[in-house]
């Protein structure tokens, strides 16, 4: 965009925005900008009654009896293969379980059993915190077994490759910085080296289109309560491609991911294909909760959210510039929208403030630590009068200087 649009353009392109009754699916207060979506997704009306259904009616009326009845004990399947189509993954290949991080464990110690003889993982310095921890935690349980970080043992990751990896643990999307990898090159890159690759798709699933498949990926691990809309803690999934299904060995052998779970035998025999990574029994309630987010996306068109979501995201940029660029706010994420996800990210030495006073005139997005503030773009309930607004709120927060106020000092426990 070269030029500011007016309110009038602005409206205009909602109006004509062939994503604009997705809105209406939804659950959001009233006089609230909600541009969170990357950290918790909003509510959608099917979400609360997969909820009601499944508490009211199945649990309360048939009880044990809807294992069958209401097909609980294949959701994590079934489930699977709806965010499948979502990343680029042909059916068989996606499994709904358990947490980003447990999953994260399970399928590093799978790819570190499938390279045997290479001790070193490799990942980001700036990565989402729980990757690092569970990399690390993953590298004490093995001899020998050391981690490789981008930004500290060499700038870029692409040099830590060798052959003495076994893994590349990486975030397709900069949880802070929203920037984008090609994922097609860096797989190129860790297999020419003999390595696997697992992409961590936390910023990804749900917010543009995915081709797991398509880039020849190895794994792929992430959640579902932020651009799916799966509601708060709501399960993760795996993803595994399907040449690897054989050697899959991971060391959470629990009784879901049994051939014969029902059979209650002594010894652990490891079910078919991606039902080796399923552990213990799964959560019911969320995993119904995440059958109603993910009904609506039979109806999206995964290239026309891309191009809204790019355009959301340019709007900000040039408006957050024009309206707020002599307070002291600096872009964080690149300005090249190919290389970006569906998120804003800028500095400043005061952002949990401005965040907090943001927050408080009803325009929700969030703060990481040191000094960023962040604002995702889900094209499904986002407007572009919401960008609008949600500028001119920001505007209005730092030329009064409103977040200088104390209570906006206080931390919350969440921000």
């Amino acid at each position: 965009m070269s030029e500011i649009p007016d309110l009038a353009a602005i409206e205009t392109m909602d109006a004509t925005d062939p994503l604009r009754a997705m809105r209406d699916r939804f659950t959001l207060p009233e006089g609230v900008i909600y541009l969170d979506g990357n950290s918790l997704g909003a509510a959608s009306h099917a979400v609360l009654a997969e909820l009601q259904q499944a508490a009211g009616h199945e649990w309360a009326q048939d009880l044990i009896r809807a294992w069958n009845s209401a097909g609980w004990f294949d959701m994590p399947i079934e489930l699977g293969d709806q965010i499948g189509r979502l990343i680029g993954a042909a059916s068989g290949q996606t499994v709904v379980c358990d947490t980003t991080s447990i999953n994260i464990y399970k399928v590093l110690h799978a790819a570190l059993n499938m390279r045997g003889g290479r001790t070193v993982i490799v990942s980001e310095g700036d990565s989402f915190p729980t990757d690092l921890y569970i990399a690390e935690g993953v590298a004490t349980t093995r001899d020998g077994a050391s981690l490789r970080l981008s930004g500290i043992d060499a700038p870029a990751i692409e040099e830590l490759i060798d052959e003495d990896v076994a893994v590349v643990l990486v975030n397709h999307v900069n949880y802070k910085s929203g920037e984008l990898r090609d994922m097609g090159a860096l797989t190129r890159k860790a297999h020419a080296a003999g390595a696997l690759i697992i992409w961590d798709l936390c910023h990804t699933a749900g917010a543009l289109p995915v081709e797991l498949d398509r880039a020849n990926a190895d794994f792929a691990i992430g959640c579902s309560y932020k651009y799916l809309n799966g509601g708060p803690g709501a399960p993760a999934f795996i993803y595994a491609a399907q040449r690897h299904h054989d050697d899959i060995r991971q060391p959470l052998t629990g009784w879901w991911g049994h051939a014969r779970p029902f059979a209650f035998e002594r010894d652990y025999v490891a079910g078919a294909g991606i039902r080796r990574f399923l552990c213990g029994t799964q959560p019911v309630l969320s995993m119904r909760a995440l059958k109603g987010a993910l009904a609506i996306w039979d109806e999206v068109d995964m290239a026309a959210l891309r191009r809204k979501s790019v355009a959301l995201t340019e709007l900000f940029i040039q408006l957050v510039e024009a309206k707020c660029g002599a307070y002291g706010l600096t872009l964080e994420s690149t300005r090249d929208w190919t290389k970006r996800g569906s998120q804003v990210s800028f500095l400043h030495d005061h952002g949990y403030q401005i965040m907090r006073a943001l927050i408080e005139r009803g325009v929700i997005g969030d703060f990481r630590a040191p000094s960023t503030i962040r604002f995702g773009f889900t094209p499904l309930y986002v407007g572009y009068k919401d960008v609008w607004r949600a500028v001119e709120v920001l505007e209005d927060i730092l030329r009064t200087e409103t977040w200088k106020d104390p209570r906006f000092e206080v931390r919350d426990a969440v921000t």
